[in-house]
């Protein structure tokens, strides 16, 4: 069975897929349906942060599908209970709703902050950030750049973006009608660049300041990728709501919206909800992650690594192939070269290691929390490799 024509001639054409069917995975190498073994720096897109058929997961997945898979929201389980004490827990916030997706709980993060200010008799208008991207949603499509909402107009309204860590910009364009700012701590697929400290210190003062509510989408850049649980951590700064997806269920969907009190007391019965969002093996999956992250202490892990991995790259002389830059924090690395970062991709994959383009001409790496450091170092040789030859064939 071709499984590449079966795509192309029935699954919707929305991804630019590698040539690549994968089959298995396990811990940080991926296995192609030819047999072909690949060291999996992209993790799912910052997803398998603990590798691939972690056992603790897997366990937990399997113990749990034995006894209940979905009831509805009309019940509660005990899973999502235990998961939503732990994620108030390790935010310091007070309240969780579960959902499916990032774009899912940015799109609820927003409801919420709309609904906090219209209690407030405020707009309700949302302030994102140049570079950023909080999904594929009308909504979410709405705060990000015009080359996602082309063809898809009309846009909703209520939305306005300010350049990344321009805080005189803010302060300049906040209002009685801004509901919220939303930003990411660590822009992701805007290529990897870190909020400056006073930037994401100074929104705080300003919210504060104001009554705005201020989110941060820590969809990609949370649960322990940073080196601290959430990125909020790092930057000592303590937002209203914080959305978190991709890493927090090692690849079963589920993505969570935890927020404040103050924010939350503005919602009623009936004002959000969810067919799917926090059932029994979502959720056990989750706490099972959590739990495997603490265990094998991967914060730790994750801030030394990614230190080494930055420090070895340096060393080796990185601007003799095109490196213009170096951004990050953890195992959330962004290489920016001075050419298309996409044929160094396609060379890297040919040598066995999966990574991904983002924002042109960065290379993404973000590996499981818990990889090797051999591995690591294979990763660094294959980029130097990869980018020599690109360079030579110019």
């Amino acid at each position: 069975m071709n499984y590449q024509d079966i795509d192309k001639k029935h699954y919707l054409q929305t991804y630019k897929r590698f040539p690549l069917t994968i089959t298995k995975g396990e811990g940080s190498y991926v296995w192609d349906e030819k047999g072909n073994k690949y060291i999996d720096a992209l993790a799912g897109i910052a997803v398998t942060s603990l590798g691939h058929n972690h056992p603790k997961v897997v366990e937990a997945i399997k113990n749990q599908a034995e006894k209940l898979i979905h009831i509805s929201n009309f019940f509660l389980t005990p899973p999502q209970a235990e998961l939503t004490k732990k994620l108030a827990d390790l935010s310091g916030l007070d309240r969780v709703f579960f959902a499916n997706s990032g774009a899912e709980a940015n799109e609820g993060a927003l409801k919420i902050a709309r609904k906090y200010a219209h209690s407030k008799n405020k707009g309700g208008e949302i302030i994102s950030f140049e570079g950023c991207f909080h999904g594929r949603t009308m909504a979410t499509i709405a705060m990000g750049k015009k080359g996602q909402q082309e063809g898809f107009e009309p846009i909703p309204e209520g939305f306005r973006m300010l350049p990344f860590n321009d805080l005189k910009a803010v302060k300049e364009s906040v209002n009685d009608k801004t509901a919220a700012i939303i930003v990411e701590p660590i822009q992701g697929e805007g290529g990897i660049h870190p909020a400056k400290k006073d930037f994401l210190q100074g929104l705080r003062k300003i919210c504060d300041k104001q009554d705005i509510v201020l989110i941060f989408d820590e969809v990609q850049c949370g649960m322990g990728r940073t080196g601290h649980f959430f990125a909020k951590d790092y930057y000592e700064v303590q937002p209203d709501i914080i959305t978190s997806a991709k890493a927090l269920g090692s690849g079963v969907p589920v993505s969570a919206i935890i927020t404040n009190e103050k924010v939350a007391s503005a919602l009623n019965y009936g004002d959000h909800g969810t067919t799917f969002g926090g059932n029994p093996l979502a959720t056990s999956a989750a706490l099972a992650t959590i739990e495997a992250m603490e265990e094998e202490n991967l914060l730790n892990e994750a801030q030394e690594k990614g230190c080494w991995l930055m420090t070895k790259i340096e060393e080796r002389g990185c601007k003799e192939i095109g490196v213009k830059e170096m951004r990050g924090l953890g195992l959330m690395i962004g290489i920016e070269f001075d050419m298309e970062a996409k044929p160094i991709v396609e060379k890297m994959m040919e040598k066995g290691v999966l990574a991904n383009a983002t924002a042109g001409n960065v290379l993404r790496i973000v590996p499981p929390l818990n990889i090797s450091y051999d591995d690591l170092e294979v990763i660094i040789n294959t980029i130097f490799e990869s980018a020599k030859e690109i360079k030579e064939h110019a």
